[in-house]
């Protein structure tokens, strides 16, 4: 009988295999750590203080920091004071990027976040629950002479968050609170050469606008975004990457449709797991450089998505097809109880997700923390995907745990039984421990790669080289659940060769199953390979299993 090509394949070519599989490997974390740039940059920008005479505010006017037109300027608020201009009348003004440089659509998106310069002022200090009440707006252009065009505007309400480290005296006044970092905008594109914000911070006593918020001294910002090299080396990565896995994807489903029986269950999902991977490698990004496509970090999280919720229902599926005396197999819908969580935690994060990158393609200044109910709401999506992934991860564990003691109890029976049988029972044995043994690997890789990306400062020097660890984590992992994959298929896709018995040999090779009364007829399953049996009602079967032809 014909069986995976991970049990035909001889010990040498396996090796062969595994070693070109490292090779590769050791490659993609080469190419991110010795090639590619950092994958991200932070740029930090100090806002402006305009002065808007302008009575009214006219609509539609931007304030420029510095260049040709550049604003009215005060150096701080106590020559605002002195020139008798009120708060309402200051705008903080903030050129992205810095003079002589110029944005790119390479960069991919944009993060701002914000960060207030309060000083503590015993008349003035920041009240328990403080608000700040921010009106801004962000505008663009290609041109450095050319004309702003408005991309967005908003009121925003943003919670601060500060902490006075030391004693609250008239001696301590001028001092700074530690005040933490605010989301502030985020763009799923650059396809401009230039932005501006202008920010302004309305008072209003009368109805409790950013009054108790203490003496904002500075408004600082960080800008980050992705860096244009190694946007191009995850590009052209990739771009390799689809066509080799979809070439193996086309040759596995061939091999599945030469046999003569219909495709098993996990031949099913091993195909759907092809499937997902491939989607989320088409460099569909090539056009987000042409395009100004800002919705590209939303569809870049739902295909994250998709892909590992089908790698996490495949090692279900794929652990209880090898509970080798389990009464029902072969059928998707004994695996609602693993997979069930799994469905919904995923449509939880996406909910998450659409709350605020969906929110975002028409607000870049929205964030879901930003308010007491939706940060409520994303902790709640969130602590409930996480009681899904752990019953996921209490189901698996005791899947695989029924699985090895499955192996153990038929491993003592394994020298009485026919050829025929134990070579089937060994072959689903080593199948299983192999992919254990693989799958482990690959999480342990990327956890630990995880830490250490988090750690150090980003790069180690070694010799005359700079070796970038973020970027190295990202290609590498990357890269290594794509040949995960592709192992997966070319491994366990049907091989052609046949093992067992002399006397069974032959062209067409017929398996008599007879099942007598009291006997479940599914005890027989394992005896033939291509679960071809027919159980019926009645209490006997004849039927016959036939090896696939034009597998040659």
């Amino acid at each position: 009988m014909a069986g995976a090509i991970i049990e035909n394949m001889s010990t040498k070519k396996l090796v062969i295999v595994g070693v070109i599989l490292l090779l590769f490997q050791a490659f993609s974390f080469m190419v991110g750590g010795l090639i590619a740039p950092s994958p991200t940059t932070a740029v930090h920008y100090l806002a402006t203080k305009c002065v808007d005479a302008v009575k009214g505010h006219q609509s539609g006017r931007w304030f420029m920091p510095w260049g040709p037109n550049q604003c009215d300027k005060i150096q701080d608020f106590d020559e605002a004071m002195s020139k008798k201009i009120e708060a309402n009348d200051i705008v903080f003004a903030v050129h992205i990027p810095l003079p002589n440089k110029e944005m790119s659509p390479w960069f991919q998106f944009m993060l701002v976040i914000l960060q207030f310069d309060i000083a503590f002022k015993m008349y003035n200090q920041i009240e328990d629950g403080a608000v700040a009440t921010i009106d801004v707006g962000v505008a663009y252009r290609d041109d450095m002479l050319g004309e702003w065009t408005e991309m967005a505007h908003s009121i925003e309400r943003r919670k601060l968050s500060c902490n006075f480290t030391t004693t609250k005296t008239y001696e301590n006044e001028g001092r700074y609170y530690e005040c933490d970092l605010l989301p502030f905008m985020e763009l799923g594109n650059v396809a401009h050469k230039y932005y501006l914000l202008n920010i302004r911070l309305p008072v209003s006593e009368r109805n409790k606008i950013n009054v108790g918020i203490g003496e904002i001294k500075d408004i600082r910002l960080v800008g980050i975004h992705q860096n244009g090299g190694f946007t191009k080396v995850w590009f052209a990565m990739k771009t390799f990457l689809t066509p080799s896995i979809l070439i193996i994807l086309v040759w596995y489903w061939r091999r599945i449709t030469l046999m003569t029986r219909p495709p098993v269950l996990l031949e099913k999902v091993i195909f759907a797991l092809g499937l997902c991977m491939t989607f989320i490698n088409i460099p569909v990004e090539w056009f987000s450089v042409g395009f100004n496509w800002t919705w590209m970090l939303l569809f870049g999280d739902i295909r994250q998505g998709i892909f590992y919720a089908m790698l996490l229902s495949f090692w279900i599926i794929f652990c209880g097809e090898h509970l080798m005396d389990q009464m029902e197999r072969n059928r998707f819908s004994i695996y609602w109880k693993q997979v069930g969580p799994i469905v919904f935690g995923s449509f939880c994060l996406f909910i998450f997700d659409m709350c605020e990158r969906g929110v975002q393609l028409k607000n870049p200044f929205y964030s879901i923390w930003a308010s007491d109910v939706g940060t409520e709401l994303a902790m709640a999506f969130i602590i409930v995907a996480g009681i899904c992934a752990c019953l996921y991860f209490l189901f698996l564990c005791f899947m695989v745990f029924q699985v090895f003691r499955n192996i153990s109890g038929k491993r003592s029976s394994l020298p009485a039984m026919s050829k025929a049988r134990r070579l089937h029972y060994e072959g689903l044995i080593f199948r299983f421990k192999f992919l254990m043994l693989v799958t482990l690997t690959c999480a342990a890789m990327t956890v630990i790669f995880f830490i250490i990306s988090q750690v150090n400062e980003g790069h180690w020097h070694w010799g005359d080289y700079t070796v970038q660890v973020n970027s190295a984590f990202f290609t590498g992992i990357y890269g290594m659940w794509n040949l995960y994959v592709f192992a997966i298929m070319f491994l366990y896709a049907p091989s052609h060769k046949r093992y067992g018995d002399e006397q069974s040999r032959g062209d067409d090779v017929k398996c008599y199953l007879k099942a007598w009364s009291g006997i479940s007829p599914y005890l027989f399953l394992p005896l033939c390979p291509f679960n071809q049996v027919t159980v019926s009602k009645d209490k006997v079967i004849n039927d016959v299993c036939r090896e696939p032809k034009g597998l040659t």
